[in-house]
């Protein structure tokens, strides 16, 4: 690895205290947070604002805000992300961690669509494949999707009184009781299916964010009955939440407070 300039490395640390806060700093509030010295801030900050990565705040001498410059380089990265692509990559690190199966999907309608799949090396896992459409209420990642939308959005897409299929015995068929299940969901942050779309597999469920915190995938573990426990799924929970975290902050999500 080369080595770092430590200009560049105060600079950016400069672009991103502007990250926390109203968006607004002071050349002082900088030297203060940085514990820099105030010439080196003056200069770094007039380099700054000389390429548009700063701008002085309208009506308030003396303090800054972002520039176009750094929301012209964060479109453009926007661009070219591939959430399938990203989630592959993701799904796959998270597998090689737990060697079970790992899924991101996304909604559409009332059904979930798989569009990253990594399989497990054990002899007994999952058999599926992206691509693959299922009811969303019956799955973890479903679920985990359905409990994100407003109560309008949800609606639409699963109308009160209206039944719901099964596909095993433990699948949820009534719109009301999915409702109550998606309050948990929300307040927990993960969704668990045990054994809804498969008699043999249980899976937990994270949500994955964009830029905007708009909730735009979730990522599963699968796992068959055999090597399934209480523990097990407190353990996986912890790491669909991590991989869907990382898959988050690949699509730009920041969350606050980090």
């Amino acid at each position: 690895m080369g080595r770092l300039v430590p200009a560049v490395t105060r600079a950016l640390d400069i672009l991103e205290l502007f990250l926390d806060g109203d968006g607004t700093l002071s050349a002082p509030e900088i030297t203060r947070k940085l514990g820099l010295p105030r010439t080196t801030v003056h200069e770094l900050v007039t380099t700054l604002a000389a390429r548009s990565y700063l701008v002085q705040v309208p009506d308030q001498p003396g303090r800054y805000r972002l520039g176009v410059r750094p929301y012209q380089l964060g479109s453009r990265y926007a661009e070219q992300l591939d959430l399938a692509a990203e989630g592959r990559q993701v799904a796959r690190s998270v597998a090689e961690t737990c060697d079970e199966t790992v899924h991101v999907a996304i909604l559409e309608g009332a059904d979930v669509i798989y569009i990253a799949k990594v399989d497990s090396t054990h002899a007994v896992r999952m058999v599926s494949a992206a691509g693959r459409r299922l009811p969303a209420h019956c799955t973890s990642v479903g679920k985990m999707l359905l409990a994100s939308l407003s109560e309008e959005a949800l609606a639409a897409r699963i109308p009160e009184g209206a039944p719901l299929i099964a596909m095993t015995d433990n699948s949820i068929t009534s719109p009301e009781e999915l409702r109550r299940h998606l309050a948990v969901i929300r307040e927990r942050g993960i969704a668990v299916e045990q054994r809804e779309s498969n008699p043999d597999v249980s899976c937990v469920a994270a949500p994955v964010r964009d830029s905007t915190g708009q909730v735009v995938a979730a990522l599963s573990i699968s796992v068959p009955m055999i090597r399934w426990s209480e523990e097990r799924q407190e353990e996986l929970a912890e790491l669909a939440a991590k991989g869907a975290g990382e898959l988050s902050a690949r699509l730009g999500h920041r969350r606050r407070g980090a």
